[in-house]
């Protein structure tokens, strides 16, 4: 089991950093041949599903994580999400969070991830951990730059 906890402070507002926190097609967009999709739902509510489909060739694995509590923030109110991952290759859970800083400067983000990867041999089981915070952490890099824009982009073209 690896465990990633992630945390930023970015200028962006607590609703600017939400709405790029939960837009989640926007993930996808700095993880190397995956593809994240809203497959249930609005993907703004408990019980609705996302997906990251991941693709090397003819290598193909889903990792389809459920909604199952999302509160927005909201004056003098953080925002969390909690995912559970209900794939058969990834398994574990994601939050995600934020939070004003303390004398309204920004916005403090937190991502914590607990995952599995079904059948990785022992000796791979001790990279998942660092290569997950050099992953998760360039998603959240991006989605909390105060230059991006809100388009996506096509991963090939950053």
């Amino acid at each position: 089991m690896a465990r990633i906890v992630l945390t930023r402070r970015s200028p962006l507002t607590p609703a600017v950093c939400w709405e790029r926190l939960t837009d989640w097609p926007r993930h996808g967009d700095r993880v190397p041949f995956t593809e994240v999709s809203v497959v249930h739902g609005s993907g703004r509510q408990a019980g609705d599903t996302i997906l990251a489909r991941t693709a090397v060739g003819p290598v193909t694995f889903d990792d389809p994580m459920e909604i199952v509590a999302l509160e927005s923030p909201g004056p003098g109110r953080p925002g969390f999400c909690r995912l559970e991952k209900r794939g058969h290759v990834v398994r574990g859970w994601a939050e995600l969070g934020v939070r004003r800083t303390p004398g309204d400067s920004g916005t403090d983000v937190t991502w914590a991830e607990e995952l599995t990867i079904a059948a990785l041999p022992g000796a791979l089981e001790a990279v998942v951990a660092p290569v997950g915070r050099v992953v998760f952490g360039r998603v959240l890099n991006h989605l909390l730059s105060p230059t991006e824009d809100g388009r996506r982009r096509h991963p090939a073209h950053p």
